[in-house]
């Protein structure tokens, strides 16, 4: 039941708004009382904290195992990662999109909790785009902070654009992506 309570609620905060959907709105698509809810979370705060949570653990352990693979080049495993993001929007459309989205409804308690993860989630890519200049794979006069930041806005805010049954595939999308980011977007003709 208490999967079944975070991913309705996935769903609904992610086509209302976290705020504009109550908990007895969830409920009553599940057809159980509000008191089922209050037996696995104090509160909607709290839903919203443990599905960010599960989302962002998530998201670490897929990108341990691209980091930790050391057949793999930097250019591969930073292609890998922004793959991981874009595919996540077509596998946990509603999920990607209320992690970007509705982080702003968490309160410092729980958001001591995240910002950590999330934290290391960019530290980790940054680590891959420092390991990649040194190695030569990647221009060396860039802030290679400033460019993580780039990368993880430009895979992030996808959620919002991005139709997994459009013209183009996720993996198309980390592609040209990744071509942006490794080879500039200087004509090489």
């Amino acid at each position: 039941m208490k999967e079944a309570i975070i991913d309705q609620s996935i769903e609904l905060f992610a086509e209302k708004g976290f705020k504009e959907t109550s908990i007895q709105d969830i409920m009553n698509e599940l057809n159980v009382t509000k008191g089922t809810f209050y037996y696995y979370f104090k509160s909607k705060e709290q839903l919203l904290m443990e599905i960010h949570l599960q989302y962002i653990e998530r998201l670490l352990d897929q990108q341990e195992a691209i980091i930790n693979d050391h057949a793999c080049s930097n250019h591969q495993k930073l292609k890998q990662i922004i793959f991981g993001l874009i595919r996540d929007i077509d596998k946990e459309g509603f999920r990607a999109k209320v992690f970007f989205r509705e982080i702003r409804h968490l309160t410092n308690e729980h958001l001591d909790r995240i910002m950590p993860l999330r934290d290391q989630f960019r530290y980790n890519i940054q680590k891959v785009v420092e390991a990649g200049m040194e190695a030569g794979e990647f221009r060396s006069d860039l802030p290679a902070d400033i460019v993580t930041f780039g990368i993880l806005g430009m895979a992030n805010w996808s959620y919002f654009w991005f139709q997994p049954e459009g013209e183009v595939s996720d993996r198309e999308v980390a592609e040209i992506f990744s071509s942006m980011l490794t080879d500039g977007m200087k004509n090489q003709t």
